[in-house]
Parts: C-alpha cells; structure tokens; sequence
C-alpha cells in the first residue's frame, strides 16, 4: 500500500513540474543514515515521502503534523513526533536508527521565512554521531515561491512554482574527539554540508551574466498582474525596475554592438548610477567586455590601463567629467589614442525604434547570448608586485558563482534595500556591491562616494537601507557623526577591504547596536574569500571559507605560524593581462591562487589573517603597491646614485587603516621632494610615505634579498612597540 500511495504522488508531482536528482545509485543506499533537509514548505514531508529512496522515518515536528491533509497523505509512511531540543524524542530516534533504519530530519526544526537556511539544530548531528550512520543531505528548492510557505511578501509567490529536490551522497559524520564543546560545534557542522548543497543546487557555471539578469526579472519583476516594484535607484532619485533596467540595457548594447566589435574591451568611466549599472550589462548582453576604470589613480595610470587591456572606446559621462573635475584625465586618454564617447550625445544618435525594439527583446525575453562560463565578463584592475596596474580578467562563472557563494551564507529577498556607495570599479563594489542585489532580487541604492559621511548616513536612514557594504576607514566616518536612529534598520554590515578594528566594531555595537562582520577577498578571486555571519561569528576572525573552495597552506620563510593561504575555486580569475603585454591573457598556474596573506585556520575552520607578505599596503581600501612607493623613491633620489637602500612597509595606521613607512640609509631623503616628484608624474598622492626613518643599515637574507619581515619587525618596534607581538 506505501509503494501504491508513492507511487501516485510521484505521479502527480511530476505533473506539477517536481524534479528529483539523487547523485548515487540506489545499490549505494545505506541500510542505515540520516537524511537531513532544509525546510522551505509545509509540503516538504509529503515530497520526500514520494521520492526519497527506501523507506525512512520522517520526525516531524507538531506543527506540521497538526495538518490534517499532511495527515492523510503520509499516513503510510512511518511517521514520529519529534521536538529536537527534547532529550527523550533523540534517544528514541538514535535507538532505531541504530537498528538500521532511515530517518528523515528537518535540520531547521521549523519553516524558513526568508527561503534560506535558519537556525540550524544540533539534533540531526547528534542523530548521526550516536548511531553511526551517515548524513544523507537534501535540497529542496522552488517551494518557497509557493503559496504552501511562509515567505509571503519577502518572496514572489505563484501557483505551480518548479520544484527541484536534490539527494547528496551519504558523507561519513563524526564529531573531533579533541574538539572541546563538542555539542556547541554539531550545529554548525550540519550548516556547513547545507551551505554546500545549497550553493551546488544554485549555481549554473554556465549562465551568463545578462541571462542571469534576466532569470531574475523573470520572477521578481511583477507584483500582482500589473505592478512592477522598483529595484534599482540613485541619487537622481528616479527609481528604476527590472524592465527599466533590462529595456534601457538593450538600447545601451545595441548602440555599441554597431560601434565595435565582438569581444572588444570597452571601458567604463562612471560612478555608481543606474547609468553604470545599464552601460555594464547592455556590454555584456552583446558580448563586450568591459573594463572598469579606477577613476581614483590619476590619469597616468587610468592610460596605463587602456594600454594594458588594449582598449579603444571609454564610454563616460560630460557632467561626471565636469563635476569631478577630470577634464585633464580625457586629454591624457585622447592623447593616447582612445576615443571618449559621452553618455548624453548618444540621446541624438538613439531614435525610436531603438527603444521599441528593446521593448520588444523584453517583452519576449530576448537574451543575445545566454552563455556565459569561462568567457571574460569583465576586467578590473589592482596594484600588483609591480608598480603599473594589472588587469584581472573575471569570467561570468566566476562573479555568478561569487554571487551564489555569498547567498548561500547571507539570504536577502524583495525586503531587503542594499546600499552600496563602494565604486565600481572594484570588485567589492562590483559584485558584492552591485551584483548581488540584482541578481538575487533585492532592493540597490547606488551613491558615488562613501566619503560624504553625514550625507550616507542621511539616505540610509531616508530609504531604510537593511544591508551595507563597506570598510573599516567609512564604517568609522559613518558611526561618529550618525545619529544612533540612522542605521536602525540594518540587518547586518560586512566590512572587508581592509581589517575591521575593535574600535569600530565597539562604536558600532555600542552607540548603534549593531554588529559589523567582517570579511576577507581579493579582486582576483571575485572578491569574496571569507566571511563571518550572524549564525558563525567571531571577532578577530575573517570567517570561514566560501564554499567550493579549496585551500592549502604554504610555508613562509621568517613566518613561525601559519603559512601562505593558496586557493582554488569556482571564483578564482581567468588570469592576468599584464603592462608589458597588453591584452596577453595570463593564466595562473593549475588554478591556484597565492593570497600573498599568511594566514591560521583553527580546527572548526575559521581563518586568521597574521601577517602580509604580498608586496601592497591597504589605505582606506585602496591598496598600494609598496613596490611601486619603493621604485618612485628610487627614481626620485635616481642622480645620488644606486648605493643607497630603500625599504617600503606597511604598518597598522588608527584611521586609514595602514600607512606607509619608508627606511633608507640616504638622509638627504624628505618628504618635499617626494611630494614634488609625485605631483609633477601624474602619481597617486597615496603613494607618499607618511613616516621616514633612517638606518645605517637594511636587513636582507643571505642571498641579498631584501628581508622585509625583518624590516617591518623593525619598524613596529620602533613606532608601535605594543605592536610587535602582533608581527609575524
């Protein structure tokens, strides 16, 4: 009668668009183990009980076997009340399936109400620890856009939403015996192996940007039969939707389709406007790439840029050009070769059926290249070993794949308002920033600058943004003029680009009560590496590993603990374009990428940044290369000759983050003349040391390489004495 009864509701789920795909053959079942799910519906029981292999036991909770209809569907099925925080239920739960049953568990104990993972129970852990048996893991995806949940108003609900459930394979589970509260680790370790599911059930390598984009319009853009909420705004103040975006997209990339060809590096000179945000992907929609200027590093190094990435066409805009003054910037980049092409000419050149044809490419979903995989989507830039920027390619699988890695430890829905001012021409900004928002179907505020601390603080409080992006230096300015209301809102803030301090952690918490989590990545690796979140936190800490990441850690000469963090994943580039060979792709070497920090990782996995070898200084969330201060210095001070040395470190600075500290045996060197050097080459100002010190003597190794460890040894404990036993 149970296979009977299965066998009908597979019948009729399979009509109603439900899917399952179990990733092993039913001979590799168990006789014993623990399917452990999440719960997203209150059909959820009823769909397993159709289509899980072999006959488990469901432990439901009350709450849902008080339904009468989930009543009569599972009455077949063996079925036991279960409330995971009471001792007796998992005591009679261990005991059969220690005598070789399956058991069906909801980690969550309850509903999700945000369609992602919730609190996570220790009791499915403990279930498969104390009888031996493997965890089996389940993901259930679709039926929180139905209307059998308890998303309503955070997700779009419609009346045959596609279900997909995905079996893992069984996984050995058992706890560390050195782990001290042991029991205090079990939930977390059952949240890890959902988080990976989930992210593997999410994530299409595949897909291209613009087509993700699309994907999801196609759920999020309508409200009702003819309400379209707004998604998108700046501080024009002009909200924007999806069709908005999309049709506006279209019009953008079919202008440049004509103008250039296939694949061609086209740069983008904005600042964070829904201008920039449509100017992305009308590129990417016709398969332009293109490549963010760092408006920030002068105009030297913005042609430098151009070279490298061999770009032709700078789509900008005359009123940003004006406003931030960078009429010099255009000169030096026409000088070079580039044609400048203002947003506000194209409004002549676009007519009427330009719009109606982007119109029409919407209304019929319309997507000109649906794949995306490894092809380039996008090329930024970062201050290298070397002191000319490098290019770092990124393809649509790495920043969609950095999208569903960041969702899958962070869930936000049409509820949620992200406000990013971070530019975008990072990759924080970029992805974290810009991205994930749209592409996961939550309200973005985009302002130019994070620098106009009253006024963020004015508009967060104005729109109610719940999520912010930022760094330490802004979440400073941001906590000491805001009054305590401003940021009532916010959900949760994630602080990267350089290390979050304890001083701003405190004044956020305590003048504001709110909890700032920090996180860790580099532009090479789309950016995000770690990060911490409100079910795992610990301050000092940058969190644990996204998922699908793999690591390795590598010894470091002068470094006691720890060792170079080397990893590879699903969002690390497709290489480098380096200055001295413009538009050469460089791949890095069997896709692992060295970090360059050094780094510990405890045993529950959370990772520790000690030290940094890597040749750059993080200031204000730029990042400088101290190899290109050393080289200026060097050119500066070239007429006195090669016998002098000149060392360049980084060291912990209260409000900027780092400063920069230059040791040399030339006392002729002064800051004047550096100045005056770097005013009159086009530098960065934030290539000026702001400390000068003088020794006879720098130290190097045995083969007459410079021992910057040393060196920065050195430094601290001469400036920062309470700080050299924080040095490597």
């Amino acid at each position: 009668m149970r296979d009977f009864v299965r066998f009908c509701l597979r019948l009729i789920f399979r009509l109603f668009k439900v899917r399952c795909s179990i990733e092993f053959k039913d001979k590799n079942l168990p006789k014993k183990g623990v399917y452990v799910s999440n719960h997203v519906s209150y059909l959820d029981p009823v769909l397993l009980f159709a289509f899980l292999p072999g006959n488990p036991i469901f432990a439901l909770n009350g709450h849902l076997y008080r339904k009468r209809w989930i009543r009569v569907l599972m009455k077949t099925a063996d079925v036991i009340l279960f409330n995971p925080i009471e001792p007796g239920d998992l005591k009679s739960l261990i005991s059969k399936v220690s005598e070789g049953r399956l058991c069906v568990i909801f980690a969550e104990g309850r509903m999700t109400e945000n369609g992602g993972l919730m609190k996570i129970y220790e009791a499915p852990g403990l279930l498969a620890d104390k009888s031996h048996a493997p965890l089996i893991p389940v993901w259930i995806n679709g039926p929180q856009y139905g209307y059998f949940s308890k998303t309503k108003g955070k997700l779009p609900h419609r009346p045959l939403p596609k279900v997909k459930i995905t079996v893992g394979k069984p996984r050995a589970f058992k706890l560390k015996d050195e782990l001290r509260r042991q029991r205090d680790h079990i939930s977390n370790e059952v949240y890890q192996i959902l988080r990976e599911m989930c992210f593997e059930v999410n994530y299409n390598p595949n897909i291209s940007l613009f087509a993700q984009l699309m994907k999801t319009a196609k759920v999020h853009s309508k409200k009702g039969l003819l309400k379209r909420p707004h998604f998108v705004e700046d501080i024009q103040r002009q909200p924007n939707s999806y069709k908005d975006i999309i049709i506006k997209s279209f019009v953008l990339g079919k202008y440049f389709k004509r103008k250039t060809l296939p694949g061609e590096h086209v740069a983008i000179l904005l600042p964070n406007t829904i201008a920039a945000v449509c100017t992305f992907f009308g590129l990417s929609a016709y398969e332009r790439v293109p490549v963010m200027l760092n408006f920030s590093v002068g105009a030297k190094n913005m042609a430098s840029m151009c070279r490298t990435a061999e770009v032709k066409k700078v789509i900008t805009s005359l009123a940003f050009i004006k406003n931030a003054k960078m009429e010099q910037v255009v000169d030096v980049l026409k000088a070079n070769g580039v044609e400048i092409v203002f947003l506000e000419s194209l409004r002549k050149e676009i007519g009427l059926w330009d719009k109606i044809n982007a119109f029409l490419r919407y209304k019929i979903k319309r997507v000109p290249h649906k794949d995306g995989g490894n092809k380039k989507a996008v090329i930024l830039f970062t201050s290298g070993s070397e002191g000319a920027p490098k290019a770092v390619v990124l393809s649509h699988a790495n920043i969609i794949s950095n999208i569903k890695q960041i969702s899958a430890i962070e869930t936000i829905n049409i509820t949620d308002t992200l406000f990013n001012a971070l530019p975008m021409f990072h990759s924080f900004g970029l992805t974290a920033g810009t991205l994930f928002p749209l592409l996961e179907g939550a309200k973005l505020f985009l302002y130019p600058s994070p620098l106009h601390y009253r006024v963020v603080a004015e508009i967060v409080y104005e729109i109610g943004a719940t999520i912010m992006f930022g760094t330490d230096t802004f979440f400073r300015g941001y906590a000491k003029i805001a009054h305590p209301f401003d940021f009532h809102n916010v959900r949760f803030m994630f602080g990267g680009a350089e290390a979050v301090k304890p001083d701003t952690r405190n004044m956020w918490m305590e003048r504001l009560g709110i909890r700032v989590m920090e996180g860790y990545g580099s532009t090479e690796c789309s950016p995000v590496i770690t990060a911490n979140n409100r079910i795992f936190n610990r301050f000092g800490s940058i969190g644990k590993l996204m998922p699908a990441i793999k690591y390795r850690i590598e010894p470091v000469d002068g470094i006691e603990k720890g060792g170079e963090l080397v990893i590879k994943g699903p969002n690390i580039m497709l290489g480098y374009i380096l200055p001295d060979n413009p538009g050469v792709l460089v791949p890095l070497e069997d896709g692992w990428y060295h970090t360059g920090d050094v780094v510990e990782i405890d045993e529950i996995g959370f990772v520790y940044i000690k030290d940094r070898i890597k040749r750059f200084a993080k200031i204000g969330g730029e990042m400088v290369s101290l190899n290109a201060v050393q080289e200026m210095v060097c050119n500066a001070y070239e007429w006195m000759g090669a016998e002098f040395q000149y060392g360049v470190v980084a060291i912990p600075h209260e409000s900027k983050g780092e400063q920069i500290v230059l040791v040399t045996n030339n006392r002729q060197v002064e800051q004047d003349v550096l100045h005056n050097y770097i005013k009159n080459n086009g530098m960065s100002e934030l290539y000026l040391p702001r400390v000068i010190l003088y020794k006879d003597q720098l130290p190097v190794f045995a083969t007459g390489k410079a021992d910057n460890v040393t060196l920065k040894k050195q430094v601290l404990e001469e400036l920062m004495p309470e700080k050299t036993k924080n040095c490597a």
